[in-house]
């Protein structure tokens, strides 16, 4: 249910750049970011740093396309939006914070996240996501600078990477849980 919440702002920005302004769909996006918030609030948790960095850039570009350059193009507006998604991700990583530590303290045992190699796996699906989000901008740049390019081509990047990102922030905690486990056992085998 947490990664529907971290996506929907995103899916929703995305629907809406189809049908109505940017600048509306930039100011849902953030909306529904600050609701993310919220709910994190009321439920006891904490402020992330991807909802409230993700508030503040689509804020930032819904004011820009509004006021300053209405006319901005739906491509170029992915492309920002991708690049403040990266500078986030990399900045957390950058500050010995992950943005992905901040959920992942608050779903699993306390003992889980005492354990030396939980910083470090943090650090790789952070990097998972920004890798991700780096391939979305890669496709989208890929737009403006190929126009013979199919739109589909830069859909199918931006839905792979979107997903491979989804399916490695699932599969490898539980891959560095096996790894951690499978040498503990061989040495209490081979005792």
């Amino acid at each position: 249910m947490t990664i529907v919440l971290i996506l929907l702002p995103y899916a929703v920005y995305a629907l809406l750049m189809l049908v109505v302004s940017p600048a509306l769909s930039l100011t849902v996006g953030a909306a529904l970011c600050l609701a993310v918030v919220i709910v994190d609030v009321a439920r006891g948790r904490s402020i992330k740093l991807l909802s409230a960095g993700s508030a503040a850039v689509f804020v930032a570009l819904a004011w820009y396309c509004g006021i300053v350059e209405p006319g901005m193009s739906a491509t170029a507006i992915r492309i920002a939006v991708d690049g403040g998604i990266l500078v986030i991700a990399l900045g957390s990583m950058l500050a010995g914070f992950p943005f992905t530590l901040q959920y992942a303290v608050e779903s699993v045992p306390a003992e889980t996240a005492a354990m030396p190699g939980f910083l470090r796996a943090n650090h790789v699906i952070t990097g998972a996501w920004a890798v991700a989000t780096a391939l979305m901008m890669a496709a989208n740049i890929m737009m403006i600078f190929v126009p013979g390019l199919p739109i589909w081509t830069g859909l199918a990047i931006a839905f792979a990477a979107r997903n491979s990102a989804l399916y490695f922030t699932r599969w490898y905690p539980q891959h560095r849980i096996k790894s951690e486990i499978r040498p503990a056992g061989a040495a209490l085998a081979a005792k």
